[in-house]
């Protein structure tokens, strides 16, 4: 029995032992280490045995794309298991049938069987012509479900390319054509061999005088001669010597890459290849100049686009797979988009779209046909949002409430100040929703400061006044305890207190009768809670402040009219929901302290109304913000020993929690133990990162608050969250690795007391553009003049994943680009307010793309 046939007898049991790793004492990886050598040895002695010999250096380079020797089979899952084996089988079926059939995986004119199913390695597709022939496009045009076919319809793609190509998302025909490039590179420069110039990226076409196999260092490979009318040169493939089979001698050539010189000579290294043949499928023996190029080539002499990439998958092998969809598929595919709104917009059609990002004649071509699919992207999006609004707000009939001005009047007279006028703009946008018989879906953005609270505290009171209950969610226990303990400092200067508990207040002399406010943590014991539930749903408690166990499904309201979400992106969107639906259709009003660029408001919070507190309280001081090289860190320490001696604390944050080898950057942990015991060893210092358990972080700002610690090391979790009035410092380590708005919201965390804040930043390098992006924190304290900075220099970053605010994800659409933004919201409000339920014969296939869109969202019906 060979190696071949051992090999074969031993899969076979594998599989069928279950995949249990049991066939071979040892387990099969310790075979296969031994053996795979082997193996491939015999492999090569089989060229006898086969008829077609150029088939053997094929089956090598797919042989060894199993990896056999390093797969690491018992650490893998199993299925992942079970893929590996068929992909082996697979071959040693191929390669049996070309022993017995002497036939190889090409047709006589070099076409890929469509029938087959083959997983290239690196060397795929670059031979072979890639246009598809007749009856491949006919045979792809009938499979059944069209779009929605599997991608392993598609000639090359196996189960185990299938599974690799599924971590980007694409699953089916539709998702391949809507994997889009991530660039090109420009191989349409034709030049001769005489006007070559090292170092630029150029396409020649060329005749092949020799090819051979020659080693480089320890790397056999293959060289080829190339000529032209004006010259010859040499290009070289490294540790690729199976290519050599494919440049048969006097063969039309074009060759695209990059020129080096060598040894005083010039060089094509590795460039990208194919052969030219004629309509007969021979090799060509016409001139360039008669041969439209571009047409024919897709990895050569044009706009070569480039794919992302994983383990596993190869350029050549993606551009031939999303070629034979492009020429197969996008026939099938139909515009969305009405006629008039194409045409306003100037847009092009959607298979032409299509066609030309993933294979564009020109850059301006690609550049229109990126732009169609960015609009459409946002354009759906848009639709979207405004339809969950119209949704929210005309399901059912809202709460329409009674605005009494002589308690909001009272309210004010007790404040020990009084409110800004963005302060009083807003409050007034509020009072005009909830007197609405559509629910109030609107956000309210305010700096760190800016006065958010007293605003969402008078809603409630409205709320109350109205006989209906209120809920204020926040995403900690410590923002929900310090926003209770507000609202009761606010309310105990002008009501009687009748009920006091930690988590219970009762006041009684401001509204017509008593109300309550409570709140309701997860720390609660159960009896608590149990309390708490009982009382809500009797409507007892009017107000309730609390965290996500305001959701859980113990918790039932009475009469539930307005919810507020504080620090809303903390919350993913089926929570934000899930408060909504405790109420029929209350008054939603989400509330953020981070400042958002106007055009990601359009984008994110398209279905909410926007309030902008612009303004901060007269007398607010301006954090001191400085950035220092890593040079003067032991200033910085000194600068912070100085305040704590103050009787003030600080903060110092890190971008990791633990030591990484692959980023220089201090972490949490570490720098916790080195700053306690190293240079704060007489001072107490709190650790606070984000893998800790919910309990130890509450307990940690608990304590921090408390005045426990002088100085607590974090991670980005403090960017919101309490206030600690006696915090005067906030140090920032590895400062360049936070985006400017989150730079801001740390600062923001300091000078709430009395006492002058201080924001000290400290990169670990410092190039030119961080210098000029710290400078700006230096001298901008507007949190939404920085936030449209972040946004110009970073792009859109991580203001808020799509993820987490339930939207679709973008592949193309960039909200940098205002006027694209500004261009699909104009146009989708207008055609929303034409035909709000789409229901037009001219929108029925835009009604249809909205809905499969949405429906992979985490919030629409």
């Amino acid at each position: 029995m060979t190696d071949v046939d051992t090999l074969r007898a031993i899969i076979e049991l594998e599989r069928k032992e279950g995949y249990a790793d049991k066939t071979v004492l040892g387990g099969l990886d310790r075979y296969l280490q031994r053996q795979a050598s082997q193996i491939r040895q015999s492999l090569i002695l089989t060229r006898n045995e086969v008829k077609k010999k150029d088939l053997i250096p094929q089956l090598l380079a797919d042989f060894d794309e199993l990896n056999l020797a390093n797969y690491d089979y018992a650490s893998h899952s199993m299925s992942d298991r079970k893929i590996w084996i068929a992909s082996i089988l697979q071959w040693l079926n191929r390669l049996a049938k070309a022993k017995q059939e002497g036939e190889t995986p090409y047709s006589s004119q070099g076409e890929l069987k469509s029938q087959e199913s083959i997983d290239f390695g690196p060397q795929a597709c670059n031979s072979k012509p890639e246009k598809a022939t007749i009856k491949d496009n006919l045979l792809i045009q009938n499979r059944n479900g069209g779009l929605n076919s599997p991608i392993t319809a598609i000639s090359g793609i196996t189960v185990k390319a299938a599974a690799r190509l599924a971590k980007f998302g694409v699953k089916t025909i539709e998702d391949l054509l809507y994997f889009f490039p991530r660039r090109y590179v420009d191989y349409s420069q034709r030049k001769t061999i005489s006007q070559l110039e090292e170092g630029k990226e150029q396409t020649i076409i060329a005749s092949i005088w020799q090819t051979r196999i020659a080693t480089f260092g320890n790397l056999r490979s293959t060289e080829a001669i190339l000529a032209d009318e004006t010259g010859i040169i040499r290009a070289v493939w490294f540790n690729q010597p199976y290519l050599a089979k494919n440049f048969p001698a006097n063969a039309r050539i074009v060759v695209s890459g990059t020129v080096r010189e060598f040894k005083g000579e010039k060089v094509f290294e590795s460039p990208e290849w194919e052969l030219i043949r004629d309509k007969a499928g021979s090799k060509s023996k016409l001139r360039a100049e008669d041969v439209a190029i571009s047409d024919e080539t897709i990895h050569t002499a044009r706009l070569v686009p480039i794919y992302p990439l994983t383990y596993g998958l190869y350029p050549r092998q993606m551009r031939k797979w999303i070629k034979e969809v492009v020429n197969g598929y996008v026939g099938q595919v139909r515009d969305f988009l009405p006629p008039e709104t194409k045409s306003r917009c100037q847009l092009i059609d959607l298979p032409h779209a299509l066609t030309q990002i993933h294979y564009p004649d020109n850059q301006l071509i690609a550049e229109n046909a990126r732009e169609r699919l960015a609009f459409d992207e946002l354009f759906i999006l848009q639709l979207g949002v405004l339809s969950r609004k119209r949704d929210w707000q005309e399901s059912q009939p809202g709460n329409a409430f009674r605005i009494h001005q002589e308690i909001i009047d009272r309210f004010l007279s007790y404040l020990p100040f009084t409110l800004t006028q963005a302060q009083q703009k807003v409050l007034q946008e509020i009072i005009d929703d909830l007197q609405k018989s559509k629910a109030m879906s609107r956000l309210l953005q305010g700096e760190v400061g800016s006065g958010k609270t007293v605003v969402a505290t008078l809603a409630l009171l409205i709320a109350a006044a109205n006989s209906c209950q209120g809920a204020l969610m926040a995403p900690t226990e410590v923002l929900a305890e310090q926003h209770f303990r507000n609202i009761g400092s606010y309310l105990a200067k002008l009501a009687d207190q009748e009920e006091k508990t930690p988590n219970i207040k009762c006041y009684s002399g401001f509204l017509p009768k008593p109300f309550t406010i409570a709140l309701l943590v997860g720390s609660l014991s159960n009896s608590e809670k149990r309390n708490l539930h009982h009382r809500i749903k009797q409507g007892e408690i009017d107000i309730i402040v609390g965290t996500h166990a305001l959701i859980q499904k113990g918790v039932e309201f009475n009469h539930l009219g307005l919810a507020i979400i504080d620090e809303q992106h903390r919350f993913g969107v089926s929570q934000r929901s899930a408060l909504r639906q405790k109420g029929f259709n209350p008054h939603i009003l989400v509330m953020t302290a981070t400042p958002i660029p106007r055009t990601m408001a359009l984008t994110f919070y398209g279905d909410l109304d926007i309030s902008v507190i612009d303004e901060l309280p007269p007398g607010r001081q301006t954090i001191k913000t400085k950035w220092l090289k890593p040079d003067y860190m032991e200033k910085a320490y000194s600068f912070i020993r100085r305040e704590i001696g103050k009787d003030n604390q600080a903060f110092i944050i890190c971008p990791l929690i633990e030591e990484s080898e692959s980023l220089a950057t201090k972490a949490a942990t570490t720098e916790y133990e080195r700053l306690s015991h190293e240079v704060f060893p007489d001072l107490k210092l709190g650790l606070l990162h984000g893998q800790m358990p919910a309990s130890e972080k509450e307990e940690a700002m608990r304590r921090f608050r408390a005045r426990e610690f002088d100085i607590l090391v974090s991670t980005s979790v403090v960017e919101v969250g309490i206030d600690i009035p006696r915090a005067t410092v906030m140090l920032v380590e590895g400062a360049e690795r936070f985006g400017l708005s989150q730079l801001h919201q740390f600062r923001g965390r300091v000078g709430r007391g009395k006492n002058q804040g201080y924001c000290i930043l400290i990169p670990e390098t410092y190039a030119a553009e961080i210098r000029e992006r710290l400078h700006l924190m230096e001298v901008i304290h507007n949190g939404f003049a920085l936030a449209e900075k972040d946004l110009e220099l970073r792009g859109p970053g991580e203001f808020f994943g799509t993820q987490q605010s339930g939207l679709p994800n973008f592949k193309v659409a960039k909200l940098s680009n205002i006027h694209l933004l500004e261009l699909a919201r104009r146009e989708a409000v207008a055609l929303f307010d034409s035909d709000p339920d789409l229901g037009k014969s001219e929108n029925s296939l835009l009604k249809e793309r909205l809905n499969k869109i949405w429906s992979q969202t985490t919030e629409w019906s």
